[in-house]
């Protein structure tokens, strides 16, 4: 089954807990702190597999998780870091982030990593606190959180041309002709449901891959049809090959055919039609094909300058006939289309930096259900998933670090008094003026 879209969840490895310790050893007095650090957590990553070309191995496994650090341990050893966990991926995925709507990265090229979640790093250990007026600390980091995202991924085949057209123009018998490809081909619309690819190869040494993609309707980019689900395939390619049924069977006007689908392309993406564009005139052993093609011509200069003139190109799928000055034309038109005209723009491509996003500011709210305030917010959320409550150290040290980012003050704006009670996720304490 071919899937090109899929949500997953993805969570990365929280660091080690911090230890706290101390040197205890015969004829050793005042050994002093000796916790240990926590390990960093695992990363998730993304990384092409040129093996794979579909997402389906996501339709069924959506949530992936890196495994946590291992916490530190006395005589200030480290904890143990966790392995990330790589994922693999095809060629041409585009990884979004589903509540921003940011794109994360491109992932285009063979083995091409990208992290998506980044790791918690491990807590440190009593021994980072020590100082001459506590030279004992009973204060120890847990490990911080790692993150935690929803992804959207989208799978844009790699391919270097592009077949397009209405249903039944011919694409999937000229595909199956000129590849190796054994595409479904029938005498009905839609018998295409999902984009098929095949490699050309030219007796020169050239060879070129190819999609035939499912057939446009009239008012696709607007969701009408099967092939609007398939548009976004089109951006990939270098080379299009817009296939016009020329026979006139289908009670259909070629001319109005080509600007249809056109028409489509621009409105889905207007960039598309700035790249080389091959008029196939398909079905030419079918009676009056020649006379539409007359026809078509006539009015394709009728419309268009004659430096934009598009070529035509008459073939028979069926005899054959004009298939090896298709495929030649074709590939010398790769030759000279750079790549990097067509390439994502750069802002997609870029490796997403979670450090760069500043924790957003606190937020002090009164909950009357739990007869609380509420305090919220990512800064204050992962400062307290780092404080070891079990130590009263680390709880006071928590303490400043509140009142330096302003809670309290806050507090006391807000209207809390002495001995009311404050929330912070599933830990409550009492305020004290």
């Amino acid at each position: 089954m071919f899937v090109d879209q899929v949500k997953i969840d993805v969570k990365a490895g929280n660091g080690g807990n911090g230890m706290v310790a101390f040197r205890r050893e015969k004829y050793v007095p005042n050994g002093g702190p000796a916790g240990g650090d926590g390990g960093r957590g695992g990363n998730v990553i993304f990384k092409v597999d040129s093996g794979m070309n579909t997402l389906m191995d996501f339709r069924y496994h959506r949530k992936f998780k890196a495994k946590n650090g291992g916490n530190g341990a006395n005589k200030k050893m480290t904890g143990r870091s966790a392995d990330d966990l790589v994922i693999p991926v095809p060629e041409g995925t585009t990884v979004t982030n589903s509540d921003t709507g940011e794109v994360i990265g491109d992932l285009v090229k063979p083995d091409q990593e990208l992290i998506v979640a980044k790791a918690g790093r491990g807590g440190r250990g009593n021994v980072h606190f020590a100082s001459p007026t506590n030279p004992a600390p009973e204060i120890a980091e847990n490990g911080e959180p790692g993150e935690e995202v929803m992804l959207q991924l989208e799978l844009k085949v790699l391919a270097d041309v592009g077949l397009v057209g209405f249903p039944s123009a011919g694409k999937s018998t000229l595909l199956s002709v000129i590849t190796s490809a054994k595409p479904k081909i029938a005498g009905y619309h839609f018998t295409t449901l999902v984009p098929n690819l095949g490699m050309v190869r030219l007796d020169d040494g050239r060879d070129f891959a190819v999609a035939d993609l499912p057939g446009l309707v009239e008012g696709a980019s607007k969701g009408v049809g099967l092939g609007f689900q398939f548009l976004r395939h089109v951006e990939r390619t270098r080379v299009i090959l817009h296939l016009v049924d020329m026979s006139g069977t289908e009670g259909r006007d070629p001319y109005d055919d080509f600007v249809a689908i056109n028409k489509e392309l621009s409105d889905y993406d207007p960039n598309i039609l700035k790249r080389p564009q091959i008029v196939v005139a398909t079905k030419m052993d079918l009676p009056d094909a020649a006379d539409h093609l007359k026809t078509f011509k006539t009015q394709l200069e009728a419309d268009y300058d004659t430096d934009d003139l598009p070529t035509v190109l008459p073939i028979s799928s069926v005899t054959h006939t004009g298939l090896t000055d298709l495929v030649r034309m074709t590939a010398d038109l790769l030759e000279k289309t750079d790549i990097s005209d067509l390439q994502q723009p750069v802002e997609t491509e870029k490796q997403y930096d979670y450090q760069s996003q500043a924790p957003t500011n606190f937020q002090i709210g009164y909950d009357k259900e739990i007869a609380s305030w509420v305090i919220s917010g990512d800064k204050i959320e992962r400062l307290f998933k780092m404080t070891d409550t079990a130590h009263d150290q680390s709880m006071l040290r928590f303490a400043r670090q509140m009142r330096g980012m302003g809670i309290d003050n806050a507090l006391r704006k807000a209207g809390a008094k002495d001995g009311d009670t404050v929330t912070i996720l599933d830990f409550s304490f009492t305020y004290v003026e």
